[in-house]
């Protein structure tokens, strides 16, 4: 445990499951510890153990982050885990043994694992996400069906969370060319379609955007028709990812274009998840301080003005949310607005600190920060702490 006291735990954890409205009995009863543990918690009579803090926060919805600065054991636990999926990734085409879980059971794993990657619980899904993969991958080679092929699309992309978010790019480049064979496996266009989107994670790791942009285009080309919610909000993510990479490429021109596309498409779809890609006018929006930023220079006006009287909405995934507020951190940096910018770095912490506290930006806008405004040297510093900054 980091050096938080006792009682300033219990108290973040009182003040938290009162924001929720839960009794201490309720959230005995939704993590399975003792009603009489939860209270010694709570008044700083006991110190909760990894494990405890973990079903504590999940039973919150928070990060473990929240109530212990500095938190760190997901992210060892991260780490650990990213042999174990290399190792399911090696046998992907002969695994061996039967699934232990139903076709039911996968289901309700595999939607849970994309819950907690759409809220960004990265050590969450590093626990689980390993067995479970290699289960759906049974399932496939045991029924050949295309309901299980999902699955391990599903899976892959929930596991690449964490391998891209940690850095670990190569194994990411695996689990996105698993993506691309599950695909296969379901005959199932829109799933090649988000591979594709997912796949740009690797141009930007390698920092190749213009090679970025002319794959996604040639996406663009092999995209069903956009024939209903779908099929619209398929080629719409389709035009917001290459907006973005445009843009990291300098191709203002391109960057426009695609982005105008995507704001059409999102006019004629609510804002929803599509197959585990959010889109729709909310997320364009995210995606236009993106591209602002990319372009740099005189465009960075323009990630001010998209957020001068807009925030994206509590629903969206977390994720998302946070990757707005570091990139209009990076904005108002470079705008000479400090104190906006550390406000937007906290606001990111706040919605998903996990996804902050691994963001370079996030780090490298930090260690800025805390250069520039050394008088403010005590909030400032516990944050620059926090995420790595120093």
């Amino acid at each position: 445990m980091p050096a938080d006291t006792s009682r300033q735990v219990g108290q973040r954890v009182a003040a938290t499951r009162q924001s929720r409205r839960m009794t201490q009995a309720d959230l005995a009863r939704a993590t399975s510890v003792s009603l009489a543990m939860i209270k010694a918690v709570e008044r700083g009579a006991r110190t909760p153990s990894d494990a405890t803090l973990d079903v504590i926060a999940g039973a919150l919805g928070v990060d473990p982050s929240r109530l212990v600065t500095g938190y760190a054991c997901k992210e060892r636990r991260v780490h650990a885990a990213l042999p174990e999926l290399s190792a399911v990734l090696a046998a992907y085409d002969s695994p061996l043994g039967q699934s232990v879980r139903t076709a039911a059971e996968l289901r309700r794993d595999v939607k849970q694992a994309e819950a907690w990657r759409l809220a960004a619980q990265y050590g969450r899904i590093a626990e689980h996400v390993p067995t479970l993969l290699a289960d759906t991958l049974r399932r496939l080679h045991s029924s050949h069906t295309p309901d299980a092929a999902r699955l391990v699309f599903s899976t892959a992309r929930t596991a690449d969370a964490v391998a891209y978010k940690y850095r670990a790019h190569d194994l990411s480049a695996r689990l996105v060319d698993l993506m691309r064979w599950a695909a296969a496996q379901a005959d199932d266009p829109m799933l090649s379609t988000t591979a594709a989107y997912v796949r740009t994670e690797t141009f930007f790791a390698a920092q190749a955007h213009e090679a970025g942009l002319r794959a996604l285009e040639a996406a663009l080309d092999a995209a069903p028709s956009p024939h209903g919610d779908e099929g619209n909000a398929a080629r719409g993510a389709l035009h917001m990812r290459a907006a973005v990479i445009a843009g990291r490429a300098g191709d203002d021109s391109a960057a426009a274009l695609h982005l105008a596309e995507a704001e059409q498409f999102g006019d004629r779809v609510r804002e929803d998840v599509y197959q585990g890609t959010a889109f729709g006018p909310d997320s364009v929006r995210i995606h236009a301080v993106s591209v602002a930023v990319g372009l740099g220079g005189d465009h960075v006006s323009r990630a001010l003005e998209v957020a001068e009287d807009w925030k994206p909405p509590e629903d969206l995934p977390a994720e998302r949310c946070s990757g707005f507020y570091i990139e209009l951190a990076r904005a108002q940096l470079w705008s000479g607005l400090a104190d906006d910018a550390f406000a937007s770095l906290k606001a990111a912490r706040r919605i998903a600190p996990q996804h902050t506290r691994e963001h370079p930006w996030a780090k490298h806008d930090t260690a800025t920060l805390r250069r520039l405004k050394r008088a403010d040297a005590e909030s400032l510093t516990r944050f620059a702490e926090w995420i790595g900054a120093v």
